[in-house]
């Protein structure tokens, strides 16, 4: 990466914490990150005038926003370095190797303000799944960023009050304001008891109902409800579509939800998720060798359980 010259510009009051935790969590962590301005905005200026540009760093220069994202101590510096006015830093979301995948809820207080954290506990109870403990970040306006991880490298969406009003999703293109930095109306921090060492797994009812409500089908007027078995199985034959790596273990993992389920149909099951692995680019073979493998899992399992 090229390294941009502040010119005589001397680094601003925020600039050297927002550095140094930044750099902690690349170093310590593995967590990409870059500077932000206090406005939470990428702090280098477009590498790329042109509207049009679809670069994302190749030309070797910094200034395409979270694609500048790195855990590499020398290029955060550098970032840094470019940056002399940064009040804080983005950490990447998607990227190996945590596959971060945060969970912005957020709080707008006066008449008519939004409550992301009540209606998260509502979606989650209404669904049945439950938020295991996990890395959490307190946000400038008392809301909170989860962070969680996905086990496989599929595209997750970054979405705004698609799952609840007030709940956010940032996934794979986005980020996630790194604890320490200084935004518009405070600093963001970790939660008492909490940190980036433990990052836990994304639940799977969640994932589900985040690739469910992406679906195409979602205009349609006769669709049946989201927690139908047919939804469930589009929930699960779209997280196959969207897998760019890991994709046979993605397939096994949905192919024994959708076989662990008394009212999903296998066979058409079978069919759709073997449809979804051949568009992905997975070898038929391969894929109904995996399918089958998933079949007995989830028979051992239901005869274990009876």
């Amino acid at each position: 990466m090229t390294q941009q010259r502040p010119g005589d510009q001397r680094p601003g009051p925020f600039w050297a914490a927002a550095r140094a935790h930044a750099l902690s969590a690349a170093t310590l962590h593995g967590l990409p990150a870059f500077p932000l301005t206090r406005s939470k905005l990428p702090a280098i200026a477009t590498a790329h005038r042109e509207a049009s540009a679809t670069c994302t760093g190749q030309c070797g220069k910094a200034g395409h926003g979270v694609h500048d994202a790195s855990a590499d101590p020398d290029q955060v510096r550098a970032l840094f370095a470019a940056a002399p006015w940064a009040a804080g830093y983005g950490i990447a979301c998607g990227r190996p190797p945590h596959h971060l995948f945060g969970l912005d809820l957020d709080r707008k207080d006066g008449t008519g303000g939004t409550d992301g954290i009540a209606n998260f506990r509502a979606l989650a109870a209404r669904y049945d799944f439950e938020l295991p403990r996990t890395a959490t970040v307190v946000t400038q306006s008392g809301g909170l960023h989860l962070w969680l991880t996905v086990q496989t490298d599929m595209r997750i969406p970054n979405t705004a009050s698609l799952l609840a009003p007030g709940v956010d999703t940032r996934g794979t293109g986005g980020y996630l304001v790194g604890p320490g930095s200084l935004g518009p109306k405070g600093r963001y921090r970790f939660a008492p008891g909490s940190g980036p060492r433990h990052i836990a797994s994304v639940p799977t009812r969640l994932l589900e109902l985040l690739l469910t409500s992406q679906a195409p089908e979602r205009a349609s007027q006769t669709l049946s409800p989201l927690g139908s078995p047919q939804r469930r199985l589009d929930g699960l034959v779209r997280t196959v579509r969207a897998t760019r790596t890991g994709r046979n273990n993605c397939l096994y993992w949905a192919a024994r939800r959708a076989f662990a389920a008394s009212d999903i149909d296998p066979e058409i099951a079978t069919a759709d998720l073997l449809a979804a692995a051949l568009e992905t680019g997975l070898p038929e073979a391969e894929a109904q060798r995996t399918i089958a493998s998933a079949a007995k899992g989830a028979a051992r399992s239901k005869e274990t359980r009876t």
